[in-house]
């Protein structure tokens, strides 16, 4: 921490650095409005000298002044007294905020919208209250804290007047920010419980847009919103169905013994997992010490979005920075170098891991609890996540685990675990109180009792065996309830082929009705909305009220299916698991790729139907993405799916088929017919779908399908095009959509006639590039500036996924190791930094005393070669004997690839 004081000549200077509290002498501190960044004094503007026109420096006189009446020769204010430019000191400054405003003597509010100019006596108040309330200051991110937190706080009014403080102001800033009093008289805010003071932060904004943006890249959902469709879908949650468990033994022990750290629930499908896992959150949320944050995911192997180990991790973290936002510093200085990358590619799994490490290691939390339900859904990389789950179940006694799964020996012995009380098998509790009552049977109390016994006998603790048999039920009449009870079997997979049965003995054209859409709901790859399941399934012709009857539709399946705001989702994993598997006959009667092939030709056909320009009428060509909404109705509503995913289906179709007509791929076949016909309008619809980046990687797909699979030359272009004006003249793409040119531009680009052999051009850096290298590996690249930077780009999509910030000079050259572990880098100024290529943290800098142009490792990665001689990894420098060998840097041409740069540019390109 540095310190504002006040010399004899009345110039503010900066103390040095603070090492702890002890050190720290009494001290103010400044809570306002920053304005524009312009305006604002900064940690440079101090130390060279400068900022004294600035309109923020009348801030630091007032705090100055104010703090010298009170008898204080220190102060502090954010703007000015941290070094931005240094990440580790920025992040430690928020870490440290709270501790930094408890501490200090006085605390000053300076309200710049707030005028006393009119104000007659101390006493009266009207004349400024109304502007109070409105203050800008109340709706600040940051305002909770430097509140809450000093024991001293005063407002002022811009004209420096004091308004009154903490104490007087109380009725107000109740009023105003809804904080209890209480609160404010300064009782600890672990009396409040967590969801209280998340509803203090309500409404508040913050100048960060970073943290923001932040949250947005993090999101892939929110787990507090799977929670509440989960328990909706599945008939609602009641305490009888989980209050067992607050007196299981396995349980107590976790949650009481400080040194156990994980439990693994496991069952069979349909025990119930998932809802005991609702319960005991909140059950948790309302009863546990209220400085315990809570963060849980749920897992779901039919929805692409959470069935992997990094949607995971996601989905934990962005739980934690929502309940407190002081943890976004452990990510943001990664996501400020990379952006969303830093979330979706492929180091993304390494980089959660280090800052979920991070937080549980370094952070000032107390204690969290995570939940992960049904790891046995998690479909990618689940050995990476239970490694991570018992690595850090084991280092950090902050952090307990609670896993569900179905019981399988590969996660246990994963898990490692070596106590009975960290495991609770659901199979050895029939549990009749997870057997929720039959609130239809309400006239008759005798009745209601023999139904519920015998739905306990039957059950055999299957929460899920019950949940179906209540749909059942709710259709039936009172006189044959027991009937039905009686003829329903005991066991779930018979339970299943019942509701198969049932699906068979339907009239008319309905049992085909439901193939067609079980088939098609199992087969896609996300849940389909109402319409999207309407085009995709080919649904009998429905009228106007499409979503409608198409609801009815779906609930002829039996309770296979449910609903939840218009999108179909299987009933349960072991659903989905019985209609692939035993009854693949019944649902894909000709075999499931024929499915894949009908899902594809539909998208092709309703798309070349629907498709045409501007299907929003924006009428604005750019129109930025995040400001597009969704018109009503909405008339992709429909495409979307297709849009998306058709050319995974042509894909699934054709790899595991042997019998489609090779034509499909030719020139003028149904693919190369819709991409010169609709390929511009369906790259529209992909970028309104904001799908720009599946996008591009199916058009690779598609690429790499016609090359492999069509027997003659095939006219499919599938290069985007960008902008026809700046696409070749020759340009497949640019001929068909002649018509689609802007009119009225006179002046054209003058462009060459074919597409470029240039791949890519990565465009960062602010000034010359000097050096590139690919990892050995070749999903990397990094780049070397005159801009005092290294960059590393994903070398398929060309996405920057680094920025390497440490260099004071040029930087000449840049190296791989051949593990592609680490990187090298030579500067101007005299050192070699080593860096860990995945994380970008410097691991090494080498100080060689000379500015070096051409460096490598060798092969053993254990030296750099370099100009004049050769580094170890112990700073020890060497001459070479008989000179050195220059090791030319077209290492690309190891991988069949040639890098171009040039000293004039900023940029390079990528050739074939």
């Amino acid at each position: 921490m540095r310190l504002l004081q006040c010399n004899c000549a009345g110039e503010y200077h900066l103390t040095e650095p603070l090492p702890n509290d002890n050190a720290i002498p009494c001290y103010a501190i400044l809570s306002h409005t920053w304005g524009a960044d312009s305006d604002e004094v900064t940690f440079n503007d101090l130390t060279n000298g400068t900022g004294t026109d600035k309109s923020g420096y009348e801030k630091i006189r007032f705090c100055a002044e104010q703090a010298k009446q009170d008898g204080l020769d220190h102060f502090w204010i954010d703007t000015c007294c941290i070094d931005k430019e240094n990440k580790a000191e920025l992040s430690h400054a928020i870490n440290s905020m709270f501790r930094w405003y408890r501490n200090a003597a006085r605390c000053y509010i300076y309200l710049l919208d707030v005028s006393t100019a009119k104000r007659k006596a101390d006493s009266d108040a009207s004349e400024w209250e109304s502007a109070f309330r409105r203050s800008k200051w109340f709706t600040r991110g940051w305002t909770l804290q430097e509140l809450l937190a000093p024991r001293s706080v005063e407002f002022f009014s811009w004209q420096r007047k004091r308004l009154g403080n903490k104490d007087s102001l109380r009725q107000q800033i109740h009023e105003i920010t809804g904080i209890p009093k209480a609160a404010l008289q300064g009782e600890l805010l672990s009396q409040f419980n967590v969801n209280d003071r998340l509803s203090w932060m309500e409404n508040r904004q913050t100048k960060r847009e970073e943290d923001k943006e932040c949250t947005r890249d993090l999101h892939v959902t929110d787990p507090r919103r799977d929670k509440a469709r989960i328990k909706q879908t599945k008939g609602g949650l009641l305490e009888e169905s989980y209050h067992w468990i607050f007196q299981n033994q396995s349980f107590l022990h976790w949650r009481n013994d400080p040194q156990r750290q994980l439990l693994w629930i496991k069952g069979d499908p349909g025990k119930g997992k998932t809802m005991l896992l609702c319960g005991i959150i909140d059950e948790l949320n309302r009863s546990t010490a209220k400085t315990t944050l809570l963060s849980y995911f749920f897992c779901q192997a039919t929805d692409s979005r959470i069935n992997s180990a990094t949607a995971v991790l996601r989905g934990l973290l962005f739980m934690l920075v929502s309940q407190q936002p002081a943890l976004f510093s452990h990510m943001r200085k990664k996501h400020d170098q990379t952006g969303k990358a830093l979330f979706e590619d492929a180091n993304a799994w390494v980089v959660l891991c280090e800052i979920l490490t991070d937080i549980l290691q370094y952070s000032t939390l107390d204690n969290v609890c995570f939940f992960v339900d049904a790891l046995d859904e998690c479909v990618k990389d689940l050995d990476k996540l239970l490694a991570f789950i018992v690595q850090n179940s084991s280092l950090s006694l902050r952090a307990k685990w609670i896993l569900t799964s179905r019981n399988y020996a590969s996660i246990e012995q994963r898990l490692r675990l070596d106590d009975s009380r960290a495991r609770l098998s659901l199979e050895l509790k029939e549990n009749a109180a997870q057997v929720s009552q039959l609130e239809q049977i309400q006239h008759d109390q005798l009745l209601q009792l023999s139904v519920r016994e015998k739905m306990q006998q039957k059950a055999n603790g299957t929460f899920l065996w019950v949940s179906l048999v209540m749909k059942e039920l709710k259709d039936v009449q009172v006189w044959e309830v027991v009937q039905v009870l009686d003829e329903v079997p005991s066991e779930l997979i018979d339970l299943y082929r019942r509701m198969m049965e049932h699906i068979k003995q339907l009239k008319r054209r309905n049992p085909e009705i439901c193939r067609q859409i079980l088939s098609t709901v199992v087969a896609t790859q996300r849940p389909l909305h109402l319409q999207e399941l309407c085009v995709l399934a080919d649904l009998p012709n429905q009228g106007p009220n499409v979503e409608e009857t198409t609801a009815t539709m779906v609930k002829m399946c039996s309770s296979f299916l449910t609903l939840r705001e218009d999108y179909i989702y299987v009933v349960h994993q072991s659903a989905k698991d019985y209609l692939l598997d035993e009854a693949a006959l019944s649902v894909f009667p000709s075999r499931a790729r024929e499915v894949h092939r009908d899902i594809f030709s539909r998208s092709i056909e309703v798309m070349s139907r629907s498709l045409q320009r501007d299907m929003y009428q924006l009428r604005a060509p750019g129109y930025p993405i995040e400001q597009v909404q969704q018109p009503k109705p909405d008339p992709l509503a429909a495409l979307r799916y297709s849009c998306i995913y058709w050319i995974d289906h042509l894909c699934e179709w054709i790899s595991n088929s042997l019998t489609y007509h090779e034509s499909i791929l030719m020139s003028r076949g149904v693919v190369d017919g819709f991409m010169r016909t609709k390929y511009l309008y369906w790259l529209e619809a992909v970028s309104l779908c904001t799908g720009m980046s599946k996008g591009v990687v199916s058009m690779a797909k598609l690429e790499a399908l016609t090359k492999k699979r069509a027997a003659t030359s095939s006219t499919i272009e599938v290069s985007t095009p960008g902008i026809l004006l700046f696409s070749p003249t020759h340009s497949v793409i640019r001929a068909l959509f002649k018509d689609e040119e802007p009119q009225g531009i006179v002046i054209k680009p003058g462009m060459q006639d074919q597409w470029s052999n240039c791949l890519q051009t990565l465009e960062g850096h602010s000034s010359y590039v000097n050096s590139v290298a690919f990892s050995q590996d070749s999903t990397r690249l990094a780049s070397a500036s005159d801009d005092r930077t290294v960059k590393v780009w994903d070398a398929r999509s060309g996405k920057c996924l680094q920025t390497l910030e440490g260099h004071s000079s040029y930087v000449n050259s840049v190296a791989f190791s051949h593990d592609s572990t680490r990187l090298a880098s030579a500067s101007g100024d005299g050192t070699v930094k080593v860096w860990d290529a995945r994380s970008g943290e410097c691991l090494q800098t080498l100080n060689v005393e000379r500015a070096l142009y051409n460096i490598s490792f060798d092969s053993s990665d254990n030296y750099l070669h370099t100009d004049i001689g050769f580094v170890n990894n112990v700073h020890h420098f060497f001459r070479l004997l008989g000179g050195f060998k220059r090791y030319l840097y077209s290492i690309g041409t190891c991988i069949d690839l040639i890098v171009a740069f040039s000293t004039c540019q900023h940029a390079f390109r990528i050739y074939p």
